[in-house]
């Protein structure tokens, strides 16, 4: 009750800066362009409705439109076109501290008789790739904020979608129907980029702290199955972001202060006197140290360090088309010292101290080149390299006297990528796409290990393994083709084609990709999709070495085939009333030529991911299969009148089947997960309103594997009962969320909102693992984190 005074005491001295003044107004800009060709749509009539008022303008030469003094607050735009579908888009924030700049996409009607023309409906269920049209879905700036819960995490946001499970508050890695997190693919400014998360490790997708800053994200895609075939090398979803470019009229500042996404200061303006060109820098610095002096739970002892910056920018069009200059940079480091490390901490163990350190950096160049009015040419390059660096000293007593080192790990990854794709819209109906992704990866690695080893040379200690000594690298072709045909404006085919070509064995791979959407009318529409996809082995499994008979390390898994799946889809979208929507999905996913062990076992790549350390073993064959399936309901009404509400559910089974034959169920099977969220705004006058947030979640506990006591005893190190694996599971998750907070506006351009966000309210102990306890000889249930008052105060000018 105390960590709640307080912070509710920051929420009423803010609260209390509140005075009233005359009229607040902001600008509403942005661009008007052709969906498919990327073309600016000239003459374009553009309006905003703010009550029973509506403004209009048109588009100039370039396709830009300009508002100026609009009222703030919530206001709905609507663009259209003569020959083209309109577009209404809802729920546009207008503050006085920020201009808010808009790129609308319309998309050409088949028939041409008449403007088709969509009023007080909207279109924030598409995505915004015009190829993915199923099983896809845009998240924006103001939801990552608005939902309670979220951290100011992208990843966190989308386990709020159906089919994204969620049990685990300790990282963000994106479980999508079942599938592994390490089956995501992440690209930033469309080409793919490393784990984007803070204290990441060689082959995972998700961390505890994201790196990519939801401040300079615009409006970005998640796929969760079938997607197009510009996407490869994943198995379960896509998570397709990109950066928006700065304000390039005037110069514009934010300050921000959250408990995980700590400190930040973001500065965005115009490059050149022409304003023509702009730039986006945002730097960020940790400050959970602030929630430990307040005494609240993090799920360790140990502060986390951790600092970040991103960028871009935007240098507009010239006569060698549009470039572009992106980038994220981070570094993030901890210290689990044993003396202070309860047997309750999330990531450390008390008879241990452990040291992590992380780098992160990717720079990228975007070019656009238009050709004619109907085709563009877009080429992206980017270089990244991430570092990981962790060591261990297991103490030999309960003092913490004498210790001896335990773990060395020091990984270093280097990526050149090159996306470059040619698109072309050669009428209303039919739009191709033909381009190639290249990926260079290479890997130093050298990790040393003694856990669970014998002690052979009679030393008194475990006797150290050389776990990888790697310096190699790859490469990743993956060229593909990819139509969008619309037969008329009720009926849509997208469909093409996809080949992966890895040179370190020679593998290849031919993957068709085809969906079908029909319009049944205004009100509802269905879509079926088929997907074979395919991935690469992770690098940590790919660049296993073991010893032969000589002591020489040799690479044991080089020679692994893609681990593949067929992806088959099917929904039903219905549009009850206006701001309401309901989308129901059924799916079937068959994974098969997945790695396990030669010899009858348990294990299965399908179950590794979701934890820091990769699996380390060796022989492992393409024989292995899995499956998943289930029923997926969103229920959304979308912001309108004051409020919006948001209802997702999922019933999965996720099953594997190893080399033992027997199939069982996959660490990630929680069988079901709903979600309910749901908001009000109140309006107290034109400067201020206050906002209340809420999210109920529940899934289904994780399998896991139990753990063999005795043995554990009889070795002093963890092993776990592989003949039961994945046989129990742990007890129903469970978490409240609520979040009250305002937003203020001054009429001298400054605009602020602040949140207390209360997660886990009800102090649910909700079960994080097992973990044998060496000095207690036992087995210890770790809970995941409890009550946390999270903070949002955001200053614009």
């Amino acid at each position: 009750m105390k960590q709640m005074k307080r912070v509710y005491m920051v929420f009423l001295l803010m609260v209390s800066m509140v005075s009233l003044h005359a009229q607040y107004t902001q600008t509403i800009k942005g661009q008007v362009l052709d969906a498919d060709s990327e073309i600016p749509l000239i003459g374009a009539n553009v309006e905003v409705l703010f009550g029973d008022e509506i403004v209009g303008t048109s588009t100039d030469i370039d396709g830009y439109f300009k508002f100026e003094k609009v009222p703030v607050g919530r206001h709905i735009i609507r663009a259209s076109y003569l020959g083209y579908n309109s577009v209404t888009i809802p729920n546009v924030v207008v503050n006085t501290g920020k201009e808010v700049d808009l790129e609308l996409l319309l998309s050409e009607a088949v028939n041409k008789l008449s403007e088709v023309t969509i009023t007080a409906t909207t279109d924030k269920d598409k995505s915004v790739n015009e190829m993915a049209t199923i099983s896809a879905k845009t998240f924006s700036l103001e939801e990552v904020t608005r939902y309670s819960g979220g951290r100011n995490d992208a990843s966190r946001l989308v386990s709020n979608f159906a089919g994204v499970a969620t049990a685990d508050d300790s990282r963000n890695d994106i479980v999508i129907r079942g599938n592994s997190p390490a089956g995501v693919l992440w690209r930033l400014e469309g080409v793919p980029i490393p784990n984007p998360n803070h204290f990441s490790t060689l082959g995972t997708t998700g961390g505890p702290v994201s790196a990519l800053n939801t401040n300079l994200l615009k409006n970005s895609d998640f796929i969760t199955s079938a997607f197009p075939s510009e996407y490869g090398n994943a198995l379960s979803g896509v998570f397709d972001v990109g950066f928006r470019n700065g304000n390039r009229d005037k110069f514009e500042f934010t300050a921000q202060l959250a408990a995980f996404s700590g400190l930040e200061f973001m500065a965005e303006g115009p490059l050149n006197k022409s304003k023509t060109s702009s730039f986006l820098i945002s730097y960020r610095n940790s400050f959970v140290a602030l929630a430990d002096n307040l005494g609240l739970d993090i799920g360790t002892n140990a502060i986390p360090d951790y600092r970040d910056l991103s960028f871009k920018l935007d240098f507009g069009t010239g006569k060698l088309g549009k470039f572009s200059i992106f980038g994220i940079g981070g570094t993030s480091d901890i210290a689990f010292l044993g003396a202070e490390i309860d047997d309750n901490d999330i990531f450390a163990e008390a008879d241990a101290d452990s040291r992590a350190d992380s780098r992160l950096g990717v720079v990228g160049v975007k070019h656009n080149l238009l050709f004619g009015n109907n085709a563009y040419l877009r080429t992206v390059v980017s270089a990244s390299r991430t570092e990981n660096k962790f060591t261990q000293e297991r103490y030999l007593d309960t003092l913490f006297m004498e210790s001896y080192a335990n773990t060395n790990v020091d990984d270093r990854t280097e990526r050149l990528a090159i996306t470059s794709f040619y698109n072309i819209k050669h009428n209303a109906k039919l739009t191709t796409r033909i381009g190639i992704t290249f990926e260079r990866l290479s890997l130093i690695s050298n990790v040393r290990d003694r856990e669970g080893n014998p002690d052979i040379d009679m030393d008194g200690l475990p006797d150290w393994q050389q776990v990888r000594d790697v310096d190699g690298e790859l490469y990743i072709y993956q060229p593909f083709l990819h139509a969008k045909y619309k037969l008329n404006d009720k009926l849509t085919f997208n469909g093409g084609v996809h080949a992966q070509y890895l040179h370190i064995n020679e593998d290849y791979i031919v993957e068709p990709r085809a969906t079908l959407n029909y319009a049944i009318n205004e009100k509802s529409s269905w879509n079926i999709g088929y997907g074979h996809h395919s991935q690469v082995q992770p690098l940590p499994i790919l660049f296993f070495l073991s010893p032969n008979d000589e002591g020489e390390l040799m690479p044991l898994n080089q020679e692994l085939d893609f681990s593949k799946a067929h992806h088959f889809v099917m929904g039903y979208d219905f549009k009850p009333a206006q701001n309401w929507r309901t989308k129901i999905e059924t799916y079937y996913q068959y994974l098969y030529d997945v790695p396990v062990d030669r010899f009858e076992s348990t294990f299965s790549l399908l179950n590794a991911g979701a934890d820091f350390v990769f699996p380390e073993t060796g022989y492992l064959i393409n024989e292995g299969s899995g499956k998943n399936y289930g029923l997926e309901l969103t229920v959304e009404k979308f912001f309108s009148k004051g409020y919006y509400g948001l209802l997702t559910g999922s019933l999965f089974q996720s099953k594997y089947t190893p080399s033992d034959g027997v199939e069982r169920n996959t660490a990630f099977n929680n069988q079901y997960v709903l979600n309910v969220l749901g908001g009000k705004e109140w309006k107290v006058n034109e400067r201020l309103s206050f906002t209340t947030d809420f999210k109920v979640t529940t899934a289904g506990g994780r399998y896991y594997t139990p753990i063999d006591l005795e043995t554990s005893q009889l070795i002093s190190s963890e092993v776990k009962d592989e003949s039961r694996a994945f046989s129990e599971q742990f007890d129903p998750y469970f978490r409240l969320d609520l979040k009250l907070g305002f937003r203020l506006n001054s009429k001298k351009g400054f605009s602020q909102m602040f949140a207390l966000d209360f997660q886990n309210l009800t102090n649910r102990e909700n079960p994080f693992t097992r973990r044998y306890n060496r000095s207690k000889n036992q087995v210890d249930t770790v809970l995941q984190s409890g009550f946390f008052p999270d903070i949002l105060w955001r200053i614009q000018f």
